[in-house]
């Protein structure tokens, strides 16, 4: 029987548009402040996309970034997964309009919905087409073009949600590297907290869905946070048991990035001082599926994860579903 091989992380890329919405620009648009905003989130800026851009727009931009720091070329790619909630359109997958626009012929593709999970998802999916040897080099992105889904009207969800890209590759590595576990979770009797109710086959397209407005996001946010707050620090200790290790065998964690509250609380979970947690929500927002490789890619970039470094990814989402992975670091 044939060794199972190591997966690990060859590169990474990302991408956030240019375009800035500040909470003084949302003061401007419905009932809040960046006082509030500030207080209750953490979140300052969020980036938001053109209108002539979609998700698989700026996917593709993560991706050549991945590739050009790797020097791996397009045809060398097996498999592209796709995390978004915020595909082009229902079908054909994102995965495979970023097929065709990086040139990756020879790649199967497919989108994954897990929501803000959905990274960490796909990482996963990736790690096991790797192990088993099916495929050599694993293109995952996570991506959202969430402005084009946010109800603007609506305070309580307009104020956390951005548009970014993140990208990883994925291939064998030394056998003492690379993605060490990976844990994941859904309870889907509590979906109905976060959600968007119209525009697939429970509830298709109709005046009546769009003059009600349930083609935005919409959530329940106190069920959310609670949620969060256990999930994300439960979640991150199961894969670091997983992996054989301890939280003091941690050197740097990249939660997703939701609220600095949530954060902040699963840091306490872990017993692990701030300093060695990465946080940019407050430059981004709540990118959902972009949210984990976005921050992943600044960390590796600012130096702060370094090659051998024990590294924990961890997020929660639509679904409701969780994840978690522990990475000894071998860029």
């Amino acid at each position: 029987m044939n060794k199972l091989k190591r997966a690990g992380i060859l590169a990474t890329g990302s991408y956030v548009p240019d375009k800035v919405i500040t909470n003084f620009d949302l003061e401007k648009m419905v009932d809040t402040t960046d006082e509030w905003i500030s207080s209750r989130t953490g979140i300052k800026k969020r980036r938001v996309v053109e209108d002539d851009m979609a998700t698989s727009d700026i996917a593709t931009i993560a991706a050549k970034k991945a590739m050009e720091s790797s020097g791996i070329n397009p045809e060398e790619i097996d498999l592209i997964v796709v995390a978004t909630v915020t595909p082009d359109m229902l079908f054909p997958s994102t995965a495979c309009i970023v097929q065709k626009n990086i040139g990756a012929v020879n790649a199967a593709a497919f989108d994954l919905e897990a929501g803000c999970s959905g990274f960490v998802y796909a990482l996963s999916v990736g790690k096991n087409f790797i192990e088993t040897g099916m495929y050599k080099k694993v293109l995952v992105i996570g991506a959202e073009a969430l402005s084009k889904i946010m109800d603007w009207t609506d305070r309580n969800t307009c104020v956390l949600f951005g548009d970014g890209a993140g990208a990883a590759i994925l291939g064998e590595v030394d056998e003492n590297e690379g993605i060490l576990s990976t844990y994941l979770g859904a309870n889907g009797a509590s979906g109905e907290c976060l959600k968007m109710p119209a525009g697939g086959s429970r509830m298709p397209a109709s005046e009546q869905s769009i003059n009600d407005r349930l083609h935005y996001i919409k959530m329940g946010g106190s069920e959310v946070f609670k949620f969060a707050v256990r999930v994300m620090g439960d979640s991150a200790k199961k894969s670091i048991e997983i992996a054989g290790l301890n939280e003091e065998d941690i050197n740097y964690v990249v939660p997703h990035q939701a609220n600095i509250r949530i954060i902040q609380a699963s840091a306490k979970r872990l017993k692990m001082p701030m300093e060695k947690i990465y946080v940019n929500l407050h430059e981004y927002g709540n990118m959902s599926a972009a949210s984990i490789p976005v921050a992943l890619d600044e960390a590796y970039r600012k130096g702060n994860i370094k090659k051998g470094d024990n590294i924990v990814l961890v997020g929660f989402g639509a679904g409701l579903t969780w994840a978690s992975s522990v990475i000894k670091w071998s860029i």
